[in-house]
């Protein structure tokens, strides 16, 4: 269901950890699942990045190891984005056909 998937991260790491947290994200372009993901990679990586500055290393050791055993995009964005469209064809890779006659 994509409507849990945001939650993920608390999901995993356990309410308890987000006890003394108040998150606020907004979220601007792409579709609704592309929202959804850069939601919850958001939760993951701010609350790596507290247990970083506020508590010890070895409890932020900790969490970034059990949600890169989960799921490694919740820490690590992926690079891929469109090509875009070049002349001579449809679009970025794809040409128009030849005739020669």
């Amino acid at each position: 269901m994509p409507s849990f998937e945001g939650f993920e991260p608390v999901l995993i790491l356990g309410q308890d950890k987000f006890a003394n947290l108040d998150i606020r994200i907004r979220v601007k372009g792409g579709g609704m699942t592309a929202q959804i993901y850069a939601i919850r990679s958001a939760i993951a990586k701010s609350i790596v990045a507290y247990y970083a500055k506020y508590v010890d290393e070895s409890s932020k050791n900790e969490l970034r190891a059990t949600l890169m055993a989960y799921d490694r995009n919740l820490l690590v964005a992926d690079p891929r984005r469109r090509e875009p469209k070049k002349y001579g064809g449809r679009g970025a890779r794809a040409r128009f056909q030849k005739s020669y006659r």
